[in-house]
């Protein structure tokens, strides 16, 4: 599963249509062009709720995947970050029907 979810990204981030870090997921968010949110497993709590309280104004979905670190993305998307923003609607639901159960 975390292979699957690894390759969904990096075609969404070869097509643009995702961000990386904190500051610009928040953009992202509030400008309404977020679909869904994903936080690494080791992100701090800080960052978490910051993230939950953006996204919570926009009824924006976050998910958090446990099994990934910031390592897993840096090594996979080229970037250290704990927060993505997934800004197209087919990959966003793609990444949600992998996570759900």
């Amino acid at each position: 599963m975390k292979q699957k979810i690894i390759n969904l990204l990096t075609i969404c981030r070869r097509a643009g249509r995702m961000e990386l870090g904190f500051d610009p997921v928040k953009d992202k968010i509030l400008c309404g062009e977020a679909k869904c949110i994903l936080c690494t497993g080791d992100i701090s709590e800080k960052t978490l709720k910051e993230v939950h309280f953006c996204a919570d104004r926009r009824d924006v979905p976050v998910y958090q995947l446990e099994n990934m670190s910031m390592t897993d993305i840096a090594d996979s998307l080229g970037r250290r970050a704990a927060v993505i923003a997934v800004c197209d609607k087919g990959f966003a639901s793609k990444i949600e029907s992998m996570l759900t159960p």
